[in-house]
């Protein structure tokens, strides 16, 4: 059965039709992919984004470290649990052959015994030997609290891999975590600056009402306030871990400022070698406690850049609008002495 062109040109049409009928929607789904993605990308960027990415990346940090030095073999815990068989082994040696009879040379033999003990675990203890196992070293808030502070760039150094894969993943890590956590300085602190400097603001005002008449002055928060809220986040840090570890109020203000300044020597860390349940709740406050003061020292570092800004812009107008008033004197004063001048030839 033959069909006419009639035919065949309303099929051309329906083709055409359908063609531009999915082009238009493929379009449509780019647009939408590219709006999805442009909004994901700049809530990502906000303050609440950068805080859910900052807590997500240590989540999944923490997790992927325990998966693989757990998997590594715990060498050095059965290396110092056999050179302690091996230094008793031989302190009983030598109290067996000498007896009491011969103190000299029982004194002089376990003297050397002990020595040797003590070089082998010298060098244990340089290879991060701790004593204790690694499903009791390497645990979550452990994990955790390393995740953390290697993007905060602390370090304590307490715990660290020494699988291949794990030295391999804290570079990776790290690389893509500093940028991260500066994201986070400046966005959060910015945020953290501008609730404070409201409230701030409206604590002056509602201290010292103005006048209507008058045009309403800029308040600036002031280094000092800056000063006072990390003096007293500091304050609450030395408080809460002097009590919890039993350290000295020194001892403990020593390692909430060294921790906040991203010194981070590790000489003190809550709980690394408590082996109580207590120690992994010291660790997590740890972690709350370290991601909190960081963008409270990024807030005050907002706060206190901006007052400089501002100090040093009113400095500049000052010194220009001083150079003008010299000039003008000078030019007054020139112009005085022409006319002297010239009147006096006159």
């Amino acid at each position: 059965m033959e069909r006419g062109p009639y035919y065949r040109s309303s099929v051309r049409s329906r083709g055409s039709s359908n063609s531009r009928y999915s082009s238009n929607s493929d379009v449509d789904t780019k647009t939408k992919m590219k709006d999805c993605c442009r909004k994901t990308v700049a809530f990502m960027c906000s303050q609440v984004g950068v805080i859910g990415l900052i807590v997500g990346y240590t989540l999944i940090g923490a997790l992927c470290f325990m998966k693989i030095e757990l998997a590594g073999p715990d060498t050095n815990y059965y290396k110092g649990q056999a050179l302690k068989k091996e230094c008793s082994q031989k302190m009983w040696l030598v109290a067996s052959f000498h007896n009491v009879f011969n103190k000299t040379a029982f004194v002089s033999d376990s003297n050397k015994v002990l020595e040797d003990y003590q070089k082998q675990l010298v060098i244990l203890i340089k290879n991060n030997y701790t004593g204790r196992k690694l499903k009791s070293l390497w645990t979550f808030p452990a994990a955790l609290m390393f995740s953390l502070s290697a993007i905060t760039m602390i370090g304590y150094g307490d715990i660290a891999p020494k699988t291949v894969w794990g030295k391999i993943c804290t570079v990776v890590y790290t690389v893509f975590g500093i940028p991260l956590y500066v994201l986070y300085f400046l966005n959060v602190g910015k945020g953290l600056a501008g609730v404070f400097k409201w409230i701030y603001v409206w604590f002056v005002r509602c201290s010292s009402p103005q006048d209507e008449n008058q045009p309403s002055k800029r308040i600036l928060v002031p280094s000092t306030a800056c000063l006072w809220v990390i003096s007293g986040y500091i304050l609450f840090g030395t408080v809460m871990f002097a009590q919890w570890e039993k350290w000295s109020f020194l001892d403990s203000s020593y390692f909430c400022i060294t921790s906040l300044c991203k010194l981070g020597f590790g000489d003190l860390v809550p709980g690394n070698l408590s082996s109580k349940t207590g120690s992994q709740l010291r660790l997590v406050m740890n972690y709350f406690y370290m991601f909190f003061g960081q963008g409270l020292v990024a807030m005050c570092y907002h706060l206190m850049s901006e007052e400089v800004r501002i100090k040093m812009k009113e400095m500049s107008e000052d010194f220009h609008q001083c150079l003008r008033d010299t000039q003008e004197k000078l030019n007054s004063c020139f112009r005085r002495k022409r006319t002297e001048e010239s009147m006096y030839y006159l």
